[in-house]
């Protein structure tokens, strides 16, 4: 007789997805292999976003110059963000399926040949970046007085972009790999010394100089990379999930070509996104400043809501990736429905909270009632479409995990540029909604996302996807 099934424990499994977990995703329990990738993954994301709270902190004491060159400079590392996150959607795929395989030496050579990509895109990107660092200030809209003490702070940042695309990339093997819980403590490595250095560098705290704003640029660069030797250091590894050694290291063309054919579609796919985002912006920009702070309020509380759910659909795409490996198809499928359930549960609690308690949340970032008012109904307009957004993001992914980077991509064109830009135009100016147009518009979009996702993921191609 078989053993029957031991129960799911809570709280036993938690610590196990921080601690780390041997667990082979390609079997055993589909909601407890979600939950073990889900929660590092969370954590990982979250910590990412730091960066930019503290840095921002920080610099925010040596006055408004400081803060717009950030802003500005933050503006133009968006391209690397993209590049990098587009890059991570290829690298993922192909690193899952190669384990689901059993093919650990195929994870490797792949990890090395996107670890070739980076690098040289990351010289291509930081030469310009730190030759040209003034006039790309000046482009964007810097002041003279802007750009005299803060052009060192653009060229460290953008020269020093190999740390950013190199720790996307690499912690994106490891999740590829199911080993989520080393990429997190990647971004706690390098949080932590960038919350230690910042204020030393910045302010000259004890035995280091007073750099200012080049301090903040400093501080990040040595905290990513730091992290990134540590993910070298973690890839050299004989017990970790992908290991690289030195008969590994060499130019695959086939590979390389792989890669990029993915993540070229991935990178167009996240700069829709982008862009889209800024289309809003500007849309949004004709009803004044109230208008533009209360979104920009709204926006924020809701995209740090979300951050679990991109925990999420990460999950669900290295569970795609490497059950379409094992030739397990009905395995992938299964995991991206319960996944979605998940994040239904949770979003959907989340946007009950926002709809009911938005005064009381905005509250606390403004008592100005002009934007307050625009940033109560961005929360409350926004998260009634909660419901779909939770599948439609892991559906997104899915797609992804399985290497199917163009059917989001294509999604993604259609319901953001060519249905919310429009409509949100039409509805602000038009038909007279003004701002709260644009949220409707928002909400509509993501929920027709999620809708044609369901629609083309049951169809099934994704799983014949060769990758």
């Amino acid at each position: 007789m078989h053993a029957p099934p031991k129960p799911f424990r809570l709280w036993p499994a938690l610590s196990e997805a921080i601690r780390g977990s041997k667990q082979d995703y390609t079997s055993g329990p589909i909601g407890r292999s979600i939950l073990l990738l889900a929660v590092p993954m969370v954590l990982e994301t979250v910590m990412e976003s730091i960066f930019a709270v503290v840095d921002i902190f920080f610099v925010s004491r040596l006055g408004a110059e400081a803060v717009a060159t950030v802003g500005l400079t933050e503006t133009m590392m968006t391209l690397v963000y993209t590049v990098a996150m587009g890059l991570s959607i290829g690298v993922t795929a192909m690193v899952a399926r190669r384990i689901g395989e059993n093919d650990p030496d195929g994870a490797a050579r792949t990890a090395v040949q996107a670890i070739g990509v980076g690098v040289a895109i990351a010289v291509v990107l930081g030469v310009v970046g730190a030759i040209f660092a003034p006039h790309l200030l000046r482009a964007i809209g810097a002041t003279p007085e802007m750009i005299a003490p803060g052009v060192s702070y653009t060229r460290i940042m953008l020269g020093g972009n190999a740390t950013v695309l190199l720790l996307f990339l690499i912690n994106a093997i490891f999740r590829g790999a199911g080993d989520a819980t080393t990429a997190m403590r990647v971004l706690w490595l390098a949080n932590g010394i960038n919350i230690v250095l910042d204020p030393m560098l910045i302010f000259g705290l004890g035995p280091f100089p007073e750099l200012g704003i080049r301090g903040a640029a400093i501080a990040t660069n040595i905290g990513r990379g730091t992290a990134v030797l540590f993910q070298f250091y973690a890839l050299s590894r004989a017990s970790g999930r992908v290991r690289v050694v030195a008969n590994q290291i060499s130019v695959n063309l086939h590979v390389m070509w792989q890669l990029m054919r993915l993540s070229g579609a991935g990178t167009f796919q996240v700069f829709v996104g982008t862009a889209s985002w800024i289309g809003l912006i500007r849309i949004l920009s004709a009803f004044g400043s109230d208008a533009l702070a209360g979104y920009t309020i709204g926006i924020r509380v809701i995209i740090f809501a979300l951050l679990p759910s991109w925990g999420m659909s990460n999950a669900a795409a290295t569970m795609v990736g490497q059950a379409l490996g094992a030739g397990k198809p009905e395995r992938a499928e299964r995991a991206v429905w319960i996944a979605a359930f998940y994040n239904m549960i949770f979003l959907g609690a989340i946007g009950l909270l926002f709809i009911i308690f938005a005064p009381e949340i905005v509250g606390v970032f403004t008592s100005d009632p002009g934007p307050a008012n625009y940033a109560v109904s961005c929360l409350r307009i926004v998260s009634t479409g909660f419901l779909f957004y939770a599948y439609g993001m892991v559906l997104t992914q899915s797609f992804n995990g399985a290497g199917d980077t163009w059917t989001p991509t294509i999604i993604n064109l259609c319901c953001f540029w060519i249905l919310e830009l429009p409509l949100a135009y039409a509805l602000a100016h038009p038909f007279g909604i003004e701002a709260r147009g644009v949220f409707f518009a928002l909400t509509i979009a993501f929920s027709s996302l999620a809708v044609v996702s369901a629609v083309l993921f049951r169809r099934g191609r994704w799983k014949t996807r060769k990758v």
